[in-house]
């Protein structure tokens, strides 16, 4: 580290950001199951963010491994290394005033604390999308699941490797015989007082 400089203190802040954006960053941090609903969930959050005029980023699992940790595979090692990459990028995010929203299975509670750690107990807001294995499996919309039964794919979050529930998220919510509706109004209400500067100007 001897030849690095940083300059963060020398650039546009984030309060600066935040007040040309009208609104406080935060990462909203959806963890769940692979096919619980995350970022299905997460895209209408964003939906009805927009319509309130809120600007907003969404990490999505799939989207982060196609690119920037595209050299990344499964083993824990890299599932952490995945995660600290993603908790770096949030950072960043939040820095320019953005609300991101990551979508990511973060199966145990030491890569959520990592992820929590990088991007500060403040600005992370837990949201547990609780679904029962059986419904995931029933939706298997990429077809994992069956792939991971058949032995096809290894390590696999609810299957042959487990997944640690948060033991007090920011928020849960419990999605089995609930509407895609009521569970991002759950979010958005629980969200706007601590996103909205236009409150308290």
């Amino acid at each position: 580290m001897k030849n690095i400089h940083p300059v963060f203190d020398q650039i546009l802040g984030r309060q600066d950001k935040e007040a040309i954006l009208n609104q406080k960053s935060i990462a909203l941090w959806f963890t769940g199951l692979s096919g619980s609903g995350k970022t299905t969930i997460a895209r209408h959050v964003e939906g009805e963010l927009a319509k309130r005029g809120f600007f907003t980023q969404v990490l999505d699992g799939d989207n982060i491994r196609s690119g920037i940790n595209n050299n990344l595979g499964f083993s824990e090692e890299d599932r952490h290394e995945n995660i600290r990459r993603i908790a770096e990028v949030t950072k960043l995010f939040i820095n320019c005033g953005v609300i991101t929203l990551n979508c990511f299975i973060s199966p145990t509670m030491k890569m959520r604390s990592l992820a929590r750690s990088i991007i500060s107990d403040k600005n992370f807001f837990e949201i547990f999308v609780d679904t029962p294995l059986d419904i995931c499996e029933q939706r298997d919309v990429k077809g994992l699941y069956k792939k991971a039964r058949a032995g096809e794919i290894k390590h696999f979050t609810g299957i042959d490797s487990p997944f640690e529930e948060p033991r007090n998220p920011n928020l849960h919510v419990k999605t089995h015989g609930e509407t895609i509706e009521h569970c991002t109004s759950v979010i958005i209400d629980a969200i706007l007082p601590i996103i909205s500067l236009r409150n308290t100007k």
